[in-house]
């Protein structure tokens, strides 16, 4: 049965609450039983500098009711088979305070979709959570502008964004061909959260769709671990201004807590603006 990970809440002993980047969805072992991940697979990530420990394939539901089957790194990003294959040929991706060869094209709009299906669509909550994530997107300045609708037609638009069955969390992927990763999953067990904790989520993961990593990938220190996901190498260029150690402020920690306010922190501005 199928492994999902997700950010859910777990008890970690000197840390408190936090909201960390692994849950078990029994529904996703069948995939594991049926298929591992090759060794093949796991060299090309580890190629990448990305994560190779506890990769998984996982089905992901799309607004539709369709499945597709893809990989599942570091708790809460999707990389299909062709994707992987492209990195490969792009160099890869690295932190967020980093500069990296996987980005949107830039200037660009970026048309964002809330999906209010009856089925996985959008609280109320996450709806407001979403139109506050993306003001704080447009507040930056970028080279991206981002306009926002919702609806059920998903197709034409580059980001949708619903919501799954599942914990408190979400998943996305890295982006393609110049394009944001199009679906953004925003786990239904939010709900029990705050507007902040939601906007928390979505601003993380619509991160990854412009192709920001977990800010701290050499410790998931924010987790109560010390497991490197991965060294910055290929592609990698610091960027001027940003701490190379850990950076407890940031929007795109691997984990976070409850009582997460939202908001950017500074150097996620910063590094927001050095990219785009």
């Amino acid at each position: 049965m199928k492994t999902m990970k997700y950010f859910f809440i777990s008890a970690v002993a000197g840390i408190g609450l936090l909201l960390t980047a692994c849950q078990n969805d029994p529904k996703e072992d069948n995939i594991e039983a049926q298929q591992e991940v090759s060794q093949e697979v796991l060299d090309k990530l580890a190629s990448l500098e990305l994560n190779t420990h506890d990769v998984k394939l996982t089905d992901m539901i799309l607004p539709d009711g369709s499945v597709e089957t893809n990989y599942l790194l570091e708790g809460d990003i999707v990389m299909s088979k062709e994707h992987l294959s492209e990195m490969e040929l792009h160099g890869g991706v690295v932190s967020e305070q980093y500069r990296t060869y996987n980005l949107v094209s830039s200037p660009r709009t970026i048309n964002v979709i809330g999906y209010t299906g009856s089925s996985q669509g959008l609280s109320s909550a996450m709806q407001t959570a979403l139109q506050q994530a993306i003001a704080n997107y447009n507040n930056l300045g970028l080279g991206l502008t981002f306009t926002l609708t919702f609806g059920t037609n998903y197709t034409p638009y580059d980001i949708v964004v619903y919501s799954p069955a599942g914990g408190a969390g979400g998943q996305a992927g890295f982006p393609s061909g110049g394009n944001p990763y199009k679906f953004v999953q925003i786990f239904s067990g939010l709900n029990s959260y705050s507007i902040a904790v939601i906007r928390h989520v979505i601003m993380h993961e619509i991160g990854h769709c412009l192709g920001s990593r977990h800010t701290d990938w050499f410790s998931r220190q924010s987790c109560g671990q010390n497991v490197n996901e991965g060294e910055a190498g290929v592609g990698a260029v610091h960027i001027p201004g940003t701490p190379t150690g850990y950076d407890s402020s940031s929007v795109m920690l691997s984990c976070f807590n409850s009582g997460v306010s939202g908001n950017w922190g500074y150097y996620d501005i910063v590094a927001l603006n050095y990219l785009y």
